[in-house]
């Protein structure tokens, strides 16, 4: 469940493939076990009634609830671009096996069928709810198998860019296009714990409370302690207010001022002698207290001064940490594995596939 591997899991079967439908697997040399195996070891079913509600109970309906989200999220799995797909992926032996036995022989959703499902089912108020919830649960069920004493969360945010005139979309000036502006909190296993899609136009922080807090309660109530990494986006005193409040310990980068290169001006200047051809490195810890905050808080800087570099490369890092300051550069450092969660996010589970109008329709596909 941790990580998602750089190549796309494809589903598709060939002629080599032998596929028994009164089972639970498709068998080829390689042994391949379907994904659905995972699913039900980790309750996927019973959570899908227990956090979801279907909307045409009572009526004659050809497709089951949780295989119309057994085929939304296996598709996604399975590196397929579109919902386009779900014509070819309705005879595939594979999503035929995913589903219950109702639809062993009649086939899985079509294209119309399975867009009805995510753009209103999901998307009613109570479901799109519900999805958060669902996708926490599952997440907390393999935390169960393998869980420390302590847990790592890294935020960041993405681009996502828009074609066309799409609800809530914007032109955003970092990343220099039109394109929606998600949210997104992950442990440092990889899992993403929780994601909130945001106008294009809105500040890379914007909303952080939403989804850090209840993660941070949540995790303290299983007896956990809970350390944040975040990037220069969310340096500011509400989130170590809120952070400290809580009894959690972050580092987070903080933008370069001329009082903070002050503090350090005796790492500044280039070694007397011949320059080495490796970097060097020094390290200073030091309190310092900005205009806007109400008390002094531990920073961090690293100096590097490179070969054929005039000046050095300077960062500075705001932490409540009591590890030594190269510990907690090294610590900070490593939140670079949520970036690389979001590159594979993109490219391997296609989470960019927001081609719907209405936000929440996307709100409901991320």
């Amino acid at each position: 469940m941790g990580e998602i591997q750089n190549q796309p899991f494809q589903l598709s079967f060939n002629a080599s493939l032998k596929v028994d439908f009164q089972g639970s697997r498709v068998t080829s040399d390689g042994g391949l076990i379907l994904v659905r195996e995972l699913d039900e070891r980790l309750g996927f079913g019973a959570l899908i009634e227990q956090h979801l509600i279907d909307s045409r109970r009572g009526k004659n309906t050809q497709f089951p609830f949780a295989d119309l989200l057994r085929q939304s999220v296996h598709s996604r799995l399975a590196g397929y671009e579109d919902l386009n797909d779900a014509e070819r992926l309705s005879q595939d032996p594979a999503f035929r096996l995913i589903g219950s036995e109702k639809v062993w022989d009649r086939g899985a959703a079509l294209t119309s069928r399975l867009q009805t499902f995510e753009t209103e089912m999901l998307a009613e108020e109570q479901n799109f709810t519900g999805l958060g919830r669902l996708n926490r649960a599952l997440i907390g069920k393999a935390e169960t198998m393998d869980s420390g004493y302590r847990t790592v969360l890294d935020m960041d945010s993405t681009e996502i860019p828009v074609y066309g005139e799409q609800e809530q979309s914007a032109y955003n000036g970092h990343f220099e296009s039109t394109c929606y502006h998600p949210l997104l909190l992950f442990n440092r296993e990889g899992d993403c714990l929780a994601a909130q899609l945001r106008p294009g136009n809105v500040h890379s922080a914007e909303g952080w409370e939403e989804l850090l807090l209840p993660e941070i309660e949540r995790q303290q109530q299983m007896g956990k302690e809970v350390a944040f990494r975040g990037d220069a986006a969310f340096a500011k005193p509400e989130v170590y207010e809120a952070l400290e409040e809580r009894g959690v310990k972050y580092a987070i980068r903080v933008p370069a001022n001329d009082s903070l290169e002050r503090d350090i001006a005796e790492l500044l200047p280039r070694p007397v002698g011949r320059p080495s051809q490796k970097p060097l490195v020094e390290y200073k810890g030091f309190l310092y207290q900005a205009a806007s905050w109400k008390t002094p808080r531990r920073v961090v800087a690293k100096v590097e001064h490179h070969a054929g570099e005039l000046f050095p490369r300077v960062g500075f890092i705001v932490t409540n940490l009591t590890l030594p300051s190269r510990a907690v550069v090294r610590f900070y450092n490593k939140r670079g594995t949520s970036e690389q969660w979001i590159k594979e996010g993109k490219q391997a589970v296609k989470m960019t596939r927001l081609s719907c109008h209405r936000f929440r329709s996307n709100e409901v596909r991320l």
